[in-house]
């Protein structure tokens, strides 16, 4: 009996050593198979990534990478899903658990999937790119990265804001790199003392200084704009030959200095503000 007995316990363990074999022996076989085929991904991605860095197709390099994990996990999922059903599992069973799983990690991560599906919306409409200077919100200045969940703004005083992509793509968005010329709207005050002949020779100083500039476009407009509490205002309203922030500043600069310079030398005098108080007798 007894040695039944012990016979019966070598044939079970024999059955426990070969089970476990089998089972380590399939793990260490999968988990091979799955690193080849992230490793052939890789290569076929990087690929794939040179060959629309070399024809300039930023979105497409952006997108590239989410497409790379994706596979990966179906990969994955895959293989591992094939593995437990050959130990008994049942796939079924096992696609309801993931669902169950995907349903509360999807809750929880909502913000993150809005975020990424705002960034492929980005790429793919070519809203805007790295190096551009943008303007969102409240917010405006160079892009200096766009990554799964986020855009990185620098902005002009220098500080880096992070905004979700998802708020980024559901925002209008001003992408002032891709404008051919910048607006110039400029408004010079004349005290209203000065007298009608002096207005129109403000004016025509106005339009012999744009006309004497190579970056300016020559459809610009001067005219008298309103009469202010002060002032009378003179519009000046133009494009600048730039896209660029600075160099806009630059040029509207430059033409308020050389409009203030020819005025003083025809002493065409500014407005400032300023008040005057009638007292009636009593």
């Amino acid at each position: 009996m007894i040695d039944e007995i012990i016979v019966d316990a070598e044939k079970i363990g024999k059955l426990f050593a070969t089970f476990k074999v089998s089972l380590i022996l399939g793990i260490i076989i999968n988990i091979i198979i799955i690193y080849v085929l992230f490793k052939m991904t890789d290569i076929l991605m990087n690929k794939l990534k040179e060959k629309f860095a070399s024809s300039s197709n930023l979105p497409m390099s952006h997108i590239i990478p989410i497409m790379a994990k994706v596979i990966k996990f179906l990969i994955a999922f895959i293989i591992i899903a094939s593995f437990l059903q050959s130990q008994g599992y049942s796939l079924t069973s096992l696609i309801a658990g993931f669902g169950i799983t995907g349903l509360a990690v999807g809750f929880a991560a909502q913000q993150t999937i809005a975020s990424m599906f705002g960034t492929l919306s980005i790429l793919s409409d070519k809203v805007y790119k790295i190096g551009d200077y943008i303007k969102i919100k409240e917010y405006e200045g160079y892009v200096e990265n766009i990554n799964l969940r986020s855009t990185k703004i620098r902005t002009l005083d220098n500080f880096l804001v992070t905004l979700p992509n998802d708020i980024c793509a559901d925002t209008a968005i001003e992408n002032i790199s891709k404008a051919t010329k910048r607006k110039i709207e400029i408004i010079f005050g004349v005290t209203y003392d000065t007298s009608d002949e002096k207005i129109q020779r403000a004016i025509d100083i106005i339009k012999e200084v744009m006309s004497e500039r190579s970056d300016i476009y020559k459809d610009f407009h001067v005219f008298v704009d309103k009469l202010d509490s002060s002032s009378i205002n003179i519009k000046l309203f133009a494009y600048a030959k730039t896209k660029a922030y600075f160099n806009y500043l630059q040029i509207r600069g430059s033409v308020i200095q050389s409009v203030v310079r020819r005025f003083r030398d025809e002493n065409i005098e500014f407005a400032f503000p300023s008040q005057t108080v009638y007292i009636g007798k009593q």
